[in-house]
């Protein structure tokens, strides 16, 4: 399609989302949007048509419960394209008051990727806050809260806001770090664990039993091995005599964050002689003998030599002020980038094998 005939497309398509357009025809361009935005070049062709992303984000704060759950998802598909964060993050005023529902939670995760945005989720959120943390108690939270979680914590003001003590926020996401129902939240939410454990100063609260994070950290990581009497008593209550029946993570970039959440507590002293007195070494090491991930095997093998190295000489015990946090903040959270976006690629490239299965001819020869 030419340039022109896609402008000429999105305006008709912009008026038939307007008010002033039907019931009947709002809601079957909101469906045509939203089955637009399942590829990635719909996703791109709606991007770049201001016109359309201001009609879909009037309907989607609007009334009209089923056409705006479609433009709320079709936005939430568009805006997974940088090219479309630009001109939504001008839109969070009328975001906002929708949070937590699950699209939007998603629509806000994908425009705080980058750290400029997620400054200016946080700015707009305001007392939204709150409504997220809540949205934590919700028998199924929506799934997108994780990711959004996570991006938000990339910055020192996020993370900041977790770390509450007076909203009780870190507490509310230790649960899931073993929740079954969604790896996507799942996922989330061990990242912004991971995140928060940047903020050294706040390690001996986390492993304190105000909070008591390791356990949290570690069982996912934990089998059903038979242990030793001698080994399981090192253990905290929680990891003693796990049932034969125990599964270990099965996402291996969430089993990484766990492993770098856990050596990011080594980075002190003191974290790194409560976590030797947790029996972490115990969990780890049959980790290792498990663990087939080459990647996840590296990262379980350099907290292993921490637990069991020498301490760092004078002027280093603390890990985390010897300029290297910025560093690897960064390349941890370039992987997550990196991960997520390889997922939409998947995602992209199983709709085009179901779409292409879908056109095949009934009976044609193979």
């Amino acid at each position: 399609m030419a340039a022109a005939e896609e402008a000429e497309a999105a305006t008709a398509l912009a008026a038939l989302l307007g008010p002033a357009a039907g019931a009947a025809a709002r809601a079957g361009a909101a469906e045509a949007a939203l089955s637009l935005s399942g590829s990635a070049a719909g996703r791109r062709l709606l991007a770049g048509q201001p016109r359309l992303l201001e009609a879909l984000l009037a309907l989607a704060a609007g009334p009209g419960a089923e056409p705006a759950r479609s433009a709320r998802r079709c936005l939430l598909n568009v805006s997974a394209e940088a090219a479309a964060r630009g001109a939504l993050l001008p839109a969070l005023p009328a975001l906002v008051p929708l949070v937590p529902a699950g699209p939007v939670c998603g629509l806000l995760a994908n425009l705080s990727r980058e750290r400029g945005g997620a400054r200016a989720v946080l700015r707009a959120l305001g007392s939204r806050w709150d409504a997220l943390l809540e949205a934590l108690a919700q028998p199924r939270p929506p799934p997108e809260l994780g990711p959004l979680l996570c991006n938000l914590s990339q910055v020192p003001e996020g993370r900041r806001r977790l770390l509450d003590r007076s909203r009780c926020a870190v507490q509310r996401l230790l649960p899931f770090t073993q929740y079954p129902h969604s790896a996507e939240h799942r996922r989330g939410i061990v990242g912004a664990l991971r995140n928060c454990c940047f903020e050294h100063e706040h390690h001996e609260w986390l492993l304190s039993e105000a909070v008591d994070i390791l356990p949290f950290l570690l069982l996912p990581l934990a089998g059903p091995e038979d242990l030793p009497e001698h080994d399981m008593e090192r253990l905290p209550p929680d990891l003693q005599y796990l049932p034969q029946d125990k599964q270990r993570e099965e996402e291996p970039d969430i089993r990484r964050m766990l492993l770098e959440a856990v050596m990011l507590l080594t980075a002190t002293g003191p974290g790194r002689r409560r976590v030797r007195a947790m029996g972490t070494y115990v969990v780890l090491r049959e980790l290792h003998g498990w663990e087939r991930h080459p990647g996840v095997r590296a990262a379980c093998e350099r907290l292993l030599q921490v637990l069991i190295g020498d301490e760092p000489p004078p002027g280093m015990e603390n890990l985390l002020e010897v300029n290297v946090p910025e560093e690897v903040e960064q390349q941890l959270q370039r992987l997550d980038r990196e991960e997520e976006e390889q997922r939409w690629w998947e995602e992209d490239r199983e709709q085009e094998w179901d779409r292409e299965r879908d056109r095949e001819p009934q009976g044609s020869p193979r």
